[in-house]
């Protein structure tokens, strides 16, 4: 590792006077959890309250030695400035990886026998949204034990500063894509890739993804086309990779007669795919086909979260395999996946999750799976995915204040009858053939509306349906 270098300070010095001019015109507004911390860059998010939570990690902490990443957003770099202060105010040894995928934080975390890991980024959110995302020693995110000790140490500010004699330092890591790489290229048959020779496009839109994505599909000896390669979080569309923000992805695959498109979220940890006629496959099915490829040849147990596609259980059940389904929320996921001894695991955002590399969502070992499914079949993507059970799931929300939870799932219980009734992490109702879910979200201050169906109609006049109840009930 190589010491830090120098850094232009009059730059983030008049970033920061920006941001608190900014702050002092709003109302301030931050989503503070277990899972760690989101807001707008100026409004909520400053370089006070940044410092204020990386002392309370490395309180936490104890002083070690902790990861820290950023996504390639334009304000990760002032930011980091103040989560180093705040890490190093506690005594903490900082193993910077400069722009790095969520995942790839994880990893370096159990590489490098780290006390745990910070990763700075908003993940889906938009361009001015920005936050911190503490790991633990696993290289998982936080549970419900630990996020509760992080936010117990910031709500007191009972930071344990240390005098300039135990101050901490901050070092390079010299190769933060190493580890990860060779994680995700001992999960399948590398020979059998690199005979496929897959054209493949993927779309970094400017995040961290294109770090790891270029030299894991180089390795995988695909003929590569990237958009968004240069990690400096200027977004080319909308950074949730949604239909609707993908049309361009969609058409450059039909032009470059790709076999496959990847379409990555700014810190990389979720994976969106269209297929090789453009048609866009989408989140869902993105840990689908993992599970679909992986259960295949390894059955063993599967956990999904409560918002997340029938289709993966109906997978699941092809290979007499347990299915098992969490609250929404990484963390949760991941703590009844270690309870249960899962194979395999995640979310239906394009969130797989795979033990064999770390317990944190990876867009890289989903599209390593991929391509190991195309590489060992005949059969284009378009026909794999044909060949899984069919559902349509609809999406919507509206903003909500978090107090009009309750009398929304009231209401949704109210109106539909002869449902499976599942509480407690919002409202789940289901049916023999759908379902449909209410809850608050986790990540930005709004309420969540989710149905799915065999059809494209009968799931949107659900996910209608629930909508106007839910809006009677909180407006």
């Amino acid at each position: 590792m190589a010491a830090t270098g120098d850094v232009n300070l009059g730059l983030i010095r008049n970033f920061w006077r920006t941001v608190l001019k900014q702050k002092d015109a709003h109302v301030t507004q931050r989503i503070l959890s277990i899972s760690g911390l989101r807001g707008i860059v100026g409004d909520g998010i400053d370089p006070a309250y940044l410092a204020d939570f990386a002392c309370a990690v490395g309180t936490l902490f104890e002083g070690g030695r902790v990861v820290l990443a950023r996504d390639g957003r334009s304000t990760g770099a002032a930011l980091k400035h103040a989560v180093l202060a705040g890490l190093t105010a506690t005594g903490c040894q900082v193993l910077d990886a400069g722009i790095a995928s969520t995942p790839t934080c994880g990893v370096l975390i159990q590489e490098l026998g780290a006390r745990g890991g910070v990763q700075i980024t908003a993940s889906h959110n938009p361009i001015e949204w920005n936050g911190l995302k503490p790991f633990s020693s696993a290289g998982s995110v936080f549970d419900e034990i630990l996020g509760g000790r992080l936010l117990a140490i910031l709500n007191q500010r009972a930071f344990q500063l240390r005098d300039w004699r135990f101050l901490g330092g901050c070092e390079h890591i010299a190769d933060p894509i190493g580890p990860h790489l060779q994680r995700v290229l001992l999960l399948i048959d590398l020979p059998a890739i690199r005979r496929r020779k897959a054209r493949v496009v993927l779309d970094c839109n400017h995040g961290a993804g294109s770090v790891l994505g270029a030299p894991l599909l180089e390795a995988l000896g695909c003929d590569v086309h990237i958009l968004g390669n240069i990690p400096d979080g200027r977004f080319e569309h909308p950074p949730e990779p949604l239909a609707i923000n993908l049309t361009d992805v969609c058409d450059v695959v039909r032009q470059q007669t790709a076999d496959v498109g990847f379409a990555q979220d700014p810190d990389a940890d979720r994976l969106a795919i269209v297929d090789e006629t453009g048609r866009y496959i989408g989140e869902e099915l993105t840990l689908a086909l993992c599970a679909d490829y992986i259960l295949a040849r390894t059955p063993g147990p599967v956990v999904v979260n409560g918002s997340t596609s029938r289709t993966t259980a109906d997978i699941a059940a092809r290979y007499g395999c347990r299915f098992v389904r969490s609250a929404v929320g990484e963390a949760n996921v991941v703590a009844r996946m270690r309870a249960e001894g899962a194979i395999v695991g995640g979310e239906g955002n394009g969130g797989l999750i795979e033990p064999k590399v770390g317990y944190v969502r990876d867009s890289f070992a989903a599209m390593a799976y991929v391509l190991a499914g195309l590489a060992e079949s005949d059969r284009p993507l378009s026909a794999w995915v044909d060949s899984l059970p069919k559902y349509t799931i609809v999406k919507d929300k509206l903003v909500c204040d978090q107090s009009r939870v309750v009398a929304a799932c009231q209401a949704l219980k109210t109106q539909f009858c002869g449902a499976e009734v599942t509480e407690g992490d919002g409202l789940r109702l289901d049916w023999a053939d759908r379902w449909v879910q209410v809850r608050s979200s986790n990540t930005e201050p709004i309420l969540r509306v989710i149905a799915e169906a065999p059809d494209e109609a009968s799931a949107r006049s659900l996910c209608a349906e629930a909508m106007d109840r839910v809006r009677q009930a909180v407006f």
